[in-house]
């Protein structure tokens, strides 16, 4: 295959995961032809980053950002960056997150070819328990929380139309070109969820790779049953989290495509909050966030001294 890859991997104040996760990068059987890191927040001087990126066995393109960009931000300017060098295909990866094995590239790209996909992503699965899901996966109203549950319906080597972006996702460029790169603005939390939205609305083929594993810490802990497990909410534990969270799927779901969603989110909410938590400040809060988002009011949640910023 002549088709040039460049992988892009964002990274936050964690060498020694990121290592980990350049390891299995820069051992795939397939190798990619370029690697690009996208350091968010090098402004402390710790050059461990850096070092690293260079003492990689293929191309390497350290990119140091003075300011933390999030998540949305680091993947934008790496994907750009990509465009820039020729990338026929950008491959993206965090530090938190690795492929499963050496062959995963080669996988997905053979995947793409042979369905003819824009994206490919491969299933993202628990760190520390490869049958479970590292996310919750909903198809109708049935939530999928194990791999095996995945093959249960006849899909092959593909589940169309479904995909984790980001981690482990392989974009073709001319799908980063007709569908956009991250919005910076949602700096972390639901830029992915923007991506795919946007997606869905281009009508370009995409799915998920049951043949191919990105492993990634547990990130199911956030999705809290209720109605008896028919339903489930959002709730991360620490406040800087739902803070993105919230405001980020209030602007989402002001988008088109997404707004047939918001009958069923404040039921599911109302409920968390109220019966649930018996916690109408939650509640108050979550509607104060929504808002946000849906004015687009993009202020980080805290000032760099620490004290809250007044955006309502």
């Amino acid at each position: 295959m002549t088709e040039r890859v460049c992988a892009v991997v964002v990274t936050h104040r964690r060498p020694d995961e990121l290592a980990k996760s350049l390891a299995a990068v820069t051992s795939q059987t397939r190798l990619p032809d370029h690697l690009i890191v996208v350091d968010n927040d090098s402004s402390s001087g710790d050059s461990r980053v850096r070092d690293l990126v260079e003492g990689q066995p293929i191309p390497t393109t350290y990119v140091g950002s003075l300011r933390n960009l999030g998540g949305a931000g680091g993947f934008a300017f790496g994907m750009l960056q990509a465009l820039t060098m020729g990338a026929d295909w950008v491959w993206l990866a965090d530090d938190d997150g690795r492929p499963a094995d050496s062959s995963v590239l080669g996988t997905l790209l053979e995947c793409a070819e042979r369905h003819a996909l824009a994206e490919v992503s491969p299933m993202v699965c628990d760190l520390n328990d490869p049958e479970r899901l590292a996310f919750p996966l909903r198809r109708g109203l049935v939530w999928r929380r194990r791999v095996d549950e995945l093959r249960t319906d006849g899909s092959g080597d593909l589940l169309p139309g479904i995909a984790s972006l980001f981690n482990g996702a392989l974009f073709r460029a001319t799908t980063v070109e007709a569908v956009g790169v991250p919005d910076i603005r949602l700096f972390v939390r639901g830029d992915e969820v923007e991506v795919h939205r946007r997606l869905v609305r281009s009508g370009l083929p995409f799915g998920t790779c049951l043949n191919a594993v990105y492993l990634h810490p547990q990130g199911s802990d956030e999705f809290k049953p209720i109605l008896g497990g028919r339903m489930h909410t959002q709730y991360p534990g620490d406040a800087t989290k739902r803070y993105y969270t919230y405001r980020n799927r209030g602007y989402l779901q002001s988008q088109p495509s997404m707004r047939r969603l918001i009958p069923q989110e404040w039921l599911r909410f109302g409920w968390f909050f109220l019966v649930t938590r018996r916690d109408p400040a939650g509640f108050r809060e979550w509607i104060r966030l929504r808002r946000l988002g849906r004015r687009e009011r993009f202020f980080q949640g805290e000032r760099s001294d620490g004290t809250k910023r007044r955006d309502a």
